[in-house]
């Protein structure tokens, strides 16, 4: 017998190695979920700020260093350079709070606005796209003292000829300053978030993980034999759907295993009679009689109640062979007007001692496209289910078996008169162990074992009834090539 701790991949409460609940696995997974999002979207967004911050002084700069040189070519290109530079050297930095430094076509810089004249040679990216005749910007930092600024240049151009480069350097020391602002803006409201998050994580997982511990209770009590317990989760999510799977299971077990202790006991019962039939009879005939006729009733009644128990027999070795699987169907072909007519010749004593009129019809192509199964079989069916509608139905009725031929394989229908199969019954006929309230069944596994014959045959079973008026049984089986292994 297997125990808990047998079944490697179900662990109990409190069993063997480290667990994590759901609970905390849900609450870590939104949690991380939420950091990497804030985390993500607050560096996107300081990102677009350190570059709108960066543009707007670009702009700005860019701005200034136009304005700077269309003044200078407006009032100041009839002297040279470095003459204005002597003379007017204010011009290029008044108004401007940038570091201003007037470069010549060689690179040097002549002045800046600190007032130092040196002869330096500048190297960086926006002086050397200037003295090409283009705009620059670079961004690093400046080998005295190591401030981080940016630096625009422009070239002056007199006259359709470059005579120098104006620079403007802005420290970014106040910029970055702002920028450290707002981001700690960002990531305090970013840690508010991730906290609130993280409690409202804790509240929906809660959310989730009650009606499981709720299921889980149920499931343990109906792991040790309680079935009667019940799922008290109702959502509609899957959660719900899983509390009402679990129900339903559980009514389920109950309603079959009621219906196996009522089998047993029926079972028991039908046993009994003939066993004591038989018995009574042969303890009767010990005594000796002479009498010939109540000896030969006695052996006749012995002789039949033996072939009855033997059916029964038989019976509950084939359902018991079709809970286990192993039944296999032989594969042969079958004849249907012979088989139609076998049936006939050996039901009509049957049908005349019972007074009800018993009629076999088949096409006269029924033979056309040949049916490939078990004929044992499907005789086996067959005789169940007729036996069935000779059962129900009353001397004076009339039971009816025709055999069409469709597009698909064979139809076979049989029709009786007799009492009907109530409505609120008529879905569970073919249930195992089912017997309904007015049912004449020995044991209610008849029509279950045609149901499976006729399934593994591949083909459908589908019972039709009203009562008072009649049973009506419909039977498709499809074609089959020989040999094609289809069963």
């Amino acid at each position: 017998m297997l125990d808990r701790n047998s079944l490697g991949y179900w662990l109990p409460p409190g069993g063997r190695g480290a667990t994590i609940s759901i609970k905390s696995r849900i609450t870590i997974n939104f949690l991380f979920i939420i950091i990497m999002t804030v985390i993500v979207l607050e560096f996107f967004f300081i990102f677009n700020i350190r570059q709108n911050y960066y543009k707007n002084l670009e702009d700005t700069l860019i701005n200034q260093l136009h304005t700077s040189t269309d003044l200078y070519i407006r009032y100041f290109s009839d002297t040279s350079l470095s003459e204005n530079i002597i003379n007017s050297v204010d011009t290029f930095w008044k108004q401007v709070t940038a570091r201003v430094e007037i470069i010549d076509i060689k690179g040097r810089v002549l002045m800046n606005s600190q007032g130092i004249i040196n002869d330096s040679h500048l190297e960086t990216s926006d002086v050397q796209l200037a003295l090409r005749g283009e705009k620059g910007v670079w961004l690093g930092r400046l080998q005295e003292g190591g401030e981080k600024v940016m630096a625009a240049s422009c070239p002056i151009v007199v006259a359709g000829e470059q005579i120098g480069v104006l620079r403007f350097v802005a420290s970014l020391e106040e910029v970055d300053g702002e920028i450290r602002t707002i981001a700690y803006r960002y990531f305090s409201f970013g840690g508010l978030v991730i906290l609130i998050s993280g409690l409202m994580s804790i509240i929906l997982a809660r959310t989730i993980t009650e009606p499981l511990k709720q299921i889980t209770r149920a499931a343990e009590e109906m792991a040790k034999g309680n079935f009667k317990v019940k799922s008290a989760s109702q959502s509609r999510d899957e959660i719900g759907r899983l509390s009402r799977t679990l129900n339903y299971l559980a009514s389920e077990i109950l309603q079959r295993d009621a219906l196996k202790n009522d089998f047993i006991s029926s079972v028991s019962h039908e046993l009994r009679t003939p066993l004591t039939s038989i018995k009574g009879w042969a303890v009767t005939l010990r005594q000796g009689y002479e009498n010939r006729e109540f000896l030969q009733d006695g052996l006749d009644i012995i002789e039949k109640e033996s072939d009855r128990l033997t059916n029964m027999v038989a019976e509950l070795l084939d359902f018991s062979r079709f809970i286990s699987g192993k039944i296999t169907l032989r594969e042969e072909r079958v004849n249907i007007r012979e088989f139609l007519e076998h049936l006939r010749i050996q039901l009509a004593p049957r049908a005349l001692r019972e007074e009800i009129e018993f009629l076999v019809t088949f096409e006269d192509n029924s033979n056309d496209l040949p049916l490939y199964t078990d004929g044992d079989r499907l005789k086996q069916v067959f005789i169940n289910l007729l036996d069935n509608a000779f059962t129900f139905t009353s001397p004076g009725g009339r039971v009816s078996l025709t055999a069409l031929l469709g597009e698909e394989g064979y139809r076979f229908c049989i029709q009786d008169t007799g009492c009907g199969i109530p409505e609120d019954e008529l879905p569970r006929v073919k249930e195992k162990f089912f017997k309904g309230k007015s049912s004449k069944s020995q044991n209610g596994i008849g029509l279950s074992i045609s149901d499976e014959i006729v399934h593994l045959m591949g083909g459908k079973l589908k019972i039709s009834s009203k009562v008072d008026v009649g049973t009506r049984v419909v039977v498709t089986l499809p074609f089959a090539p020989e040999g094609s292994g289809g069963i």
